[in-house]
């Protein structure tokens, strides 16, 4: 028998190795974890706006809604983690309006696009770490990524400083789709 288990997989219709997650070989080559197998020094941080998926129309529109809604006039600060404050001060507990607004109609502004989603895939298979990061809520964040068909490959959510932190200093910034199709 060989150094590897064979079992039989359903889907195959025929015998596959055993390198499952749990498997003898996945915990002695990588300690358990194949999906976290990664090349040192391939981590990239992605603008979320510039690369992944524009939230800057759904900002504006949820804005105006909220306004209209609560009756007030927001004047808010075009940089989305100062505007923030303002909103806190104005509307409270605005971000679950923020998320059900998002929820709602993220699809009429963000779609997936089939080749920044391939190269995600690709990088991803070739072991990078992936994090996208925007001036956005993070909840806006989160709902733009999941529409744009990009969740899953991506590792880590937040500010620069934030994704930076978690991917380490090393991370490469990718701030336009050109950039993300000319990486390797």
């Amino acid at each position: 028998m060989a150094w590897w288990r064979e079992s039989v997989s359903p889907y195959s219709g025929g015998t596959v190795p055993d390198l499952h997650r749990s498997s003898l070989t996945a915990r002695r080559c990588c300690g358990g974890n194949l999906a976290s197998l990664f090349v040192p020094g391939s981590a990239l941080a992605l603008d979320l706006d510039g690369v992944l998926a524009d939230t800057r129309p759904l900002w504006d529109a949820w804005l105006e809604d909220a306004a209209r809604r609560a009756r007030v006039e927001l004047e808010v600060p075009a940089d989305r983690e100062a505007a923030v404050a303002v909103l806190d001060d104005a509307l409270g507990d605005w971000r679950p309006l923020l998320t059900r607004f998002a929820a709602d109609r993220a699809p009429l502004w963000i779609r997936p696009r089939a080749d920044t989603n391939s190269a995600l895939r690709r990088l991803r298979a070739a072991g990078a770490r992936l994090g996208a990061f925007s001036d956005a809520p993070r909840e806006l964040a989160e709902i733009a990524l999941a529409h744009a068909g990009a969740a899953r490959e991506i590792e880590v959510v937040g500010t620069l400083a934030e994704v930076q932190a978690a991917l380490g200093p090393e991370a490469t910034v990718v701030r336009s789709r050109q950039e993300l199709s000319e990486l390797r």
